[in-house]
């Protein structure tokens, strides 16, 4: 009876031993860099990659090893054009590259395609180093169709994994007046998933931002345009930064495109400053779900009545739209809550827009970089 025990006990501890081997075989890893501290992603790269993991079997990649590729306009670094340094990254890219992009103005249109993430681009402050041009959605391509607002961006990012650093990008297209047709003028748009900008610039009149898709983080960045120049379906959250109107006759901050009450997106603008001229909306209800919230942020005396718009007023869209307000002062705080489906939100309600846990940061930004 003591020995078939003691087989019992040796059988129990030696099966125990071979269920933890395989929980630490097949846990996430988790991977930091200098950028992020994320948790990868299955090897496929498309847009919905990291939601597309089934329960069994993961596969897990990530980044492995460190590159860096200098830029300069005046011919001190490897490559005289950021695009260039971009082409020079290979396909499905596995490392983190550090694009250096000394202080210069580099007169481009950048593209940073989809197979290529874990790339940054670092400037050497945003006053100094600036990536720009000049097309507006009138203008045609090379086949000869109009462009179109999205494609008008100086920098389209369609890549995971993207970050910028104290960098600036433009778009120097002339600042339309309200209604005119074909003048949208892009500076940026972000097409991929879990990007990150610290102390950027974002320079433009009308749609400056194209904040298209995926999740996104912006830290301390300054956002300058007219008319909706933060828009798109984003998962994004805005933390410290100035978004600045140069509106003339009447403008607007952010339109957000949100289509169904299942979709995690949204803006959330955190401890932001409201600045320039007016009047303007700060939000419009791209989508029929639109969700912006701002929270501690202090608006200067340039809010529209009313403060917000549902820019289709036959659509009913104020029934279903999620605007709020948590705790925001400054002389033009009051308009923000001009209309009843506006709301004040409470502690409850606007906690979820407070962290970075609104684009599953905790996953992927290095609590550093919060």
């Amino acid at each position: 009876m003591l020995l078939m025990a003691s087989l019992s006990y040796s059988f129990l501890f030696f099966y125990s031993y071979f269920i933890l081997t395989l929980f630490l075989l097949h846990a996430p890893l988790l991977v930091t860099s200098s950028t992020y501290r994320y948790k990868v992603v299955p090897s496929s790269l498309n847009r919905t990659a990291s939601t597309n993991s089934t329960k069994h079997h993961h596969k897990w990649v990530g980044p492995v090893g460190y590159r860096e590729i200098t830029v300069d306009v005046n011919g001190a670094g490897e490559f005289l054009t950021v695009q260039a340094a971009v082409d020079a990254v290979p396909e499905n890219n596995r490392e983190n590259v550090m694009i250096l992009i000394s202080a210069g103005y580099y007169i481009e249109k950048v593209t940073v395609p989809a197979s290529k993430p874990y790339i940054t681009f670092q400037g050497e402050g945003r006053d100094v180093t600036i990536i720009e041009w000049h097309d507006r959605a009138s203008d045609r391509g090379a086949n000869g169709q109009q462009l179109r607002t999205y494609r008008t961006a100086s920098v389209s990012v369609f890549a995971n994994y993207f970050s910028a650093r104290n960098i600036s990008f433009k778009n120097t297209a002339p600042a339309p007046m309200p209604g005119m047709k074909g003048r949208q003028a892009a500076a940026f748009r972000i097409s991929g998933d879990k990007a990150y900008f610290a102390g950027c610039g974002f320079y433009g009149a009308q749609d400056t931002l194209c904040d298209d898709a995926g999740r996104h983080y912006f830290k301390e960045c300054y956002i300058e345009g007219s008319i909706d120049f933060i828009f798109g379906n984003g998962r994004s959250m805005y933390r410290d930064c100035e978004l600045h109107s140069i509106a003339t006759r009447f403008g607007s901050i952010a339109a957000q495109d949100r289509n169904s009450p299942d979709e995690k997106t949204g803006f959330a603008f955190l401890n932001c400053r409201v600045t320039g001229t007016g009047p303007l909306y700060v939000g419009r209800a791209m989508g029929q779900y639109s969700r912006i919230v701002y929270s501690h942020t202090y608006f200067d005396n340039v809010v529209a009545h009313g403060g917000w718009d549902d820019w289709d007023h036959a659509s009913n869209k104020n029934k279903t739209v999620f605007f709020g307000v948590y705790k925001c002062w400054g002389p033009g705080a009051e308009a923000v809550r001009g209309v009843s489906w506006a709301r004040e939100l409470d502690y409850a309600s606007a906690h979820k827009f407070l962290a970075k846990s609104f684009v599953n940061g905790r996953h992927w930004i290095a609590p550093s970089d919060a």
